[in-house]
């Protein structure tokens, strides 16, 4: 039944043949179809791609039949394809929207969907939740057409998307001075749809790719799941310092993340590497404007916007949040604590192909390696450290809410308490600047403890109190 469908941060996601199955996934894509011809999109144009994991495939094509079944036309993607590129797949072709299935980062057991406006970003809450209110409850009421009749009317076409979007590249940076450095770059695919891009763009001059984990592989070896944080990176971390290459770079199962490690093997964690993008765009590329961030990344970013004069604004978590308010603000950057982050000139989207693109023009143009490039981050706004833990929970959101509120700590780690921020989870500001987060995952049954600090001896004591706080220990 499709009860069980919710959108969470980003989309929903469920298990494979328990409440993730074909049935559900075709109420959902009803959903969307509905809400779309709601408003004023009754015969436009869709894109649906999809990731490696098991099954996706086919739940694309079933997600087509029932798009085609509303009378509205799909282009396909002829495979697996990064998440970003069928965002800007959406823009290229002036479609109204995209349904992508996948669950990015997600155990092998899993699958997601997640749909996509007319500018390849993410529907804001309020357009979930009325996408939400039109799935139906019984697969009767959906519309669908046979795939192979809607393609016989043309309502299904298959299309391949690199070119285009490879092409749209050229736009946004000149990768030949990062062809002709003589670098060498482990890339970790983490057996997804990142596979194939960083060779085929920068093929052909000195510079050496080295890919692992690039095949299909729907249990994801070697990791517990294709998030780029350790311990999932390791063997790709070993893997950069045995061949003695000059970075790591990781993306996740769909490509819309990034990851990056440095020269001598050690992983640059998600803050540091939004940081080193917004200096990168700011000081080397010299661009100004809007710094979009979720309250779960890094305060350096505030720091740089002091310094450079520029706005930066906080969101909730997911770029349901992101990609409105990038928009809005005509923003330089916008980005999240999970490894994602989108950029002017390119649509409302995480593109973790782009980043380590531009990751890897920051090192030629300042002559750094990755251990450089913190040192000279660090430079300007000092070291900043952090930490997360994930745990499962049981019992009740709401009582649990109440007992993190109730806790009422006035200091964590041995640092003040100087705010409480309720917007989306519990963010405790602390006297240095740093801050501790407890918020509920969007879209597993797990609750997520934060940390950032100035004091790096202070990150286990926050993490600790953090536990306690949430319940967890």
């Amino acid at each position: 039944m499709s009860h069980t469908i919710r959108f969470g941060t980003d989309g929903w996601r469920g298990v494979i043949a328990e409440d993730y199955t074909f049935a559900n996934v075709r109420c959902a894509t009803q959903g969307y179809a509905s809400y779309m011809i709601r408003h004023g999109k009754a015969g436009a144009t869709f894109v649906i791609g999809h990731d490696k994991r098991f099954h996706s495939e086919n739940f694309a094509l079933a997600a087509a039949e029932v798009m085609a079944g509303n009378g509205l036309k799909v282009l396909l993607t002829d495979g697996a394809t990064p998440t970003p590129v069928i965002a800007f797949s959406v823009v290229h072709h002036k479609a109204a929207g995209a349904i992508n299935i996948t669950a990015s980062h997600n155990p092998p057991t899993d699958n997601g969907f997640k749909v996509r406006n007319e500018f390849g970003g993410a529907i804001d809450p309020e357009g979930l939740k009325e996408i939400e209110s039109l799935i139906p409850e019984d697969e009767s009421e959906v519309k669908r057409m046979p795939a192979s009749e809607a393609e016989a009317k043309g309502l299904i076409q298959r299309f391949d998307p690199a070119p285009a979007y490879i092409e749209h590249l050229k736009e946004l940076i000149d990768v030949e001075p990062i062809k002709q450095a003589g670098l060498k770059i482990v890339v970790d695919c983490m057996w997804g749809n990142g596979a194939g891009w960083f060779p085929r763009i920068l093929s052909g001059g000195k510079t050496e790719i080295i890919e692992i984990h690039n095949e299909r592989n729907p249990i994801f070896p070697e990791m517990k799941r294709p998030e780029p944080i350790p311990p999932n990176i390791n063997v790709g971390l070993k893997k950069t310092v045995d061949s003695g290459a000059d970075v790591l770079l990781i993306t996740d199962g769909d490509a819309d993340r990034v990851g990056v490690g440095d020269e001598k093997g050690n992983f640059i964690n998600q803050l540091q590497v939004y940081a080193l993008l917004a200096l990168y765009l700011l000081e080397v590329r010299g661009e100004r404007g809007a710094i979009v961030k979720t309250l779960s990344t890094t305060s350096m970013l505030e720091k740089l916007g002091k310094m450079y004069n520029i706005p930066v604004y906080e969101t909730g978590v997911g770029f349901k949040y992101v990609a409105p308010k990038m928009l809005e603000t005509n923003a330089m950057i916008g980005g999240e604590e999970s490894g994602g982050y989108a950029f002017r000139g390119n649509v409302p989207e995480r593109d973790g192909i782009l980043a380590g693109l531009y990751i890897l023009d920051m090192m030629v143009k300042l002559q750094r390696k990755p251990s450089e490039l913190i040192d000279l981050l660090f430079s300007k706004v000092g070291p900043h450290f952090y930490d997360r833990i994930d745990r499962t929970f049981t019992g009740e959101r709401s009582a649990r809410e109440q007992a993190i509120l109730a806790a009422n700590p006035t200091t964590i780690g041995g640092l003040k308490v100087t705010g409480l921020n309720t917007t989306d989870g519990f963010k405790f500001s602390l006297e240095d600047g740093g801050w501790l987060l407890i918020r509920f995952s969007g879209t597993e049954p797990i609750m997520r403890v934060y940390c950032e600090t100035t004091h790096k001896d202070r990150v286990p004591y926050i993490l600790k109190d953090g536990l306690k706080i949430a319940g967890l220990e």
